[in-house]
């Protein structure tokens, strides 16, 4: 079978799953789920109700990270595994003290005992270091570092955008922009309406798209 994919467009663990399998250019079916109306045979799926979730013949991945490792341990032409140990603290640090604060940031009626400012400050000293380890890319060429944290990033900066903007990260201001603009964003962000039962496969990546 065709391995089948859950996602959430706007999610970004959804999101950087996408683009790993996009990287790799391993075909799946997308079933794009609806979170408020999640359906059953997602649920009967991923063991968390989470998204991103991967269905393979023989296992069921449940974490976006294990999504995009597997996806790349397929195929990986743009050698995106081979970043030092330093890229996988990033992306651990940015999945753990820089999410929380991120959520805390961003959600504050989820969290109205905590102080927004507070963890905008926290967030800040990750995306400070970020800003001095850019150059072009998070190393010396694009690894999987760059495309687990830049979902993230993105969805830190548009909290407050302006703020975002003027703070003194030229470098990681420059490197979310370029994400943002390149070509790989647009086809991971096009829009699919929700999946039902008996749709017809929506084939991800889209030959369409890539030509």
């Amino acid at each position: 079978m065709t391995p089948v994919l859950y996602s959430f467009r706007r999610c970004p663990y959804a999101m950087r799953a996408r683009l790993a399998i996009l990287a790799a250019d391993v075909e799946v079916e997308l079933r794009e789920v609806v979170l408020r109306d999640k359906p059953q045979a997602f649920l009967d799926t991923s063991p968390s109700g989470t998204v991103p979730c991967l269905e393979l013949p023989d296992l069921v991945i449940d974490e976006s990270l294990d999504i995009m490792i597997w996806a790349l341990s397929q195929s990986d032409p743009q050698g995106l595994l081979n970043m030092p140990q330093a890229g996988w603290d990033l992306i651990a640090h940015s999945d753990g003290p820089f999410k929380h604060a991120l959520d805390r940031t961003k959600y504050t009626t989820r969290y109205p005992d905590d102080d927004p400012t507070h963890h905008r400050a926290e967030a800040s000293g990750f995306l400070a270091d970020l800003n001095a380890q850019i150059d072009v890319h998070l190393f010396d060429h694009p690894s999987l570092a760059d495309i687990a944290i830049a979902p993230f990033v993105r969805q830190f900066a548009f909290i407050d955008k302006p703020w975002f903007d003027a703070q003194p990260w030229p470098q990681l201001q420059g490197w979310l922009a370029r994400f943002l603009a390149s070509d790989a964003f647009a086809q991971v962000m096009v829009k699919y309406p929700q999946w039902r039962p008996g749709d017809a496969p929506t084939v991800f990546p889209s030959r369409a798209a890539q030509e």
